[in-house]
């Protein structure tokens, strides 16, 4: 038996050979249209894919029972959004980590730190672009200002970084950074409104 999202599919188990045809049958037939698979259950047990296409390779023959549970896109952003404000209360803390380290002459690992946060914020930038892109209607005027306001930081930082000096490094964390990393709540929180209405 095969379940999409709690209503039985109507095409049985025995027709597909592997779990893979049955992923390809479903999305053939549009069922995950503007839809995230969230969850599958193959006889009850969560089945997560290790290596890819690891679907083609489970039989059809020893399956009794796939369950898939999906989210819309829109409930999927709107979940995400709520990921990035533990984004934003990460990257404060580790600004307050790499400033710390600095005061305390903790130089390599102050530096370590601050490639680790320094890619945390690009990956919170990158995912930020993406649901602006595809979500979020109006003209973002916060967006736009909390994103000057970092990039112009990050200009600095580096020059300072570049001339090694640590404690104008850890102010800039302290009473530049952190202040501008907290605007991005209120950015997150307009974002999110903008996707719940374009769900409406």
């Amino acid at each position: 038996m095969i379940v999409i999202d709690g209503k039985p599919y109507d095409i049985g188990i025995g027709h597909f050979q592997n779990l893979e045809q049955v992923f390809n049958k479903v999305v053939e037939d549009g069922r995950l249209e503007d839809r995230v698979v969230t969850d599958v259950m193959i006889n009850n047990e969560p089945f997560t894919e290790i290596y890819p296409h690891q679907s083609e390779d489970i039989d059809m023959s020893d399956v009794q029972s796939v369950e898939i549970v999906t989210m819309s896109t829109g409930e999927m952003a709107v979940e995400v959004t709520l990921e990035l404000y533990k984004v934003v209360n990460l990257m404060s803390e580790g600004g307050k980590r790499v400033a710390q380290l600095f005061r305390q002459a903790d130089d390599a690992e102050a530096l370590d730190t601050y490639q680790d946060l320094l890619e945390v914020i690009r990956n919170f930038l990158r995912t930020i672009g993406v649901l602006r892109d595809e979500y979020s209607l109006k003209d973002n005027v916060e967006y736009t200002k909390a994103a000057e306001e970092l990039n112009e930081l990050f200009t600095e930082m580096s020059s300072v970084l570049e001339n090694e000096d640590w404690i104008l490094l850890a102010d800039l964390l302290d009473y530049e950074f952190l202040p501008a990393v907290e605007k991005w709540k209120k950015v997150i929180k307009l974002i999110r409104d903008d996707i719940r209405a374009a769900r409406r």
